[in-house]
């Protein structure tokens, strides 16, 4: 999340589009919630820095869920998203006050309040942002969740990656400033010599960083590699979480 392509494209949030699901509490979250609430397999969607009311990420969620999983994508900037139109908008103050660290253990919660609920299996996704809230918890040693999508990754660590303790697939932009196509290869190659879990990576060629929830929906090619991404991370999911 230090690259100006985070932040390009902003989502309408005035747009009308609410989803399928309903706005509930969730572990002290807000969180938007579509799927079947019998299911006891659940996803947890993390937003990049515009948050949870992005229309595109609460249709994504209702895609999923059609799959047969409950779906939660929680509100872990508690509605202070990334404000391209303020000028007197902080970006480091912003930065200091949504911590991955902080957000990552504000997602406890909520996965207890899900297995209390009867939920056996939790997959979470992140994006950029919310992608490296996900890595946190795919490196916990808790069994919070059973497997992680990570999609056009914010700055994660080498440590991390070599933390990382679940199947994880990461799903990169060929035209990346920051998560670089040579930074994906290098990633790749870290996590195809853990024989313990498996790891799927993948390079979606002429898209830019951001290109699954920020697309323009007049690129036909952007919203078929979009589309593309979504798939490979609703397949990753039906294969690890259940």
């Amino acid at each position: 999340m230090s690259s100006p392509q985070c932040f390009e494209n902003p989502p309408n949030l005035n747009s009308g589009i609410h989803g399928a699901g309903t706005v509930q509490e969730l572990g002290g979250l807000n969180s938007y919630v579509t799927g079947s609430p019998h299911s006891k397999l659940a996803l947890i969607l993390v937003s990049d820095v515009f948050g949870y009311e992005a229309p595109n990420l609460r249709k994504l969620a209702d895609k999923v869920a059609a799959a047969g999983f409950l779906v939660v994508v929680p509100d872990l900037l508690y509605g202070d998203y990334f404000d391209l139109n303020n000028p007197q908008f902080d970006r480091d103050s912003w930065r200091k006050a949504h911590a991955t660290d902080k957000a990552s253990e504000d997602t406890k919660p909520l996965i207890a309040a899900l297995k209390s609920k009867g939920v056996k299996s939790i997959g979470a996704a992140g994006f950029c942002w919310g992608g490296v809230v996900v890595v946190k918890l795919a490196i916990s040693n808790s069994d919070d969740i059973q497997a992680a999508v990570i999609l056009h990754p914010g700055p994660i660590t080498d440590n991390e990656i070599n933390e990382v303790r679940v199947p994880i697939a990461i799903l990169g932009a060929e035209i990346d400033n920051h998560f670089t196509p040579e930074k994906l290869k290098q990633i790749e190659e870290m996590l195809s010599v853990k024989a313990e879990f498996e790891s799927f990576v993948k390079l979606y060629p002429g898209v830019s960083h951001g290109w699954t929830l920020r697309y323009n929906v007049d690129d036909e090619e952007t919203v078929k590699s979009a589309k593309e991404a979504h798939q490979d991370m609703l397949n990753w999911f039906i294969k690890h979480v259940k």
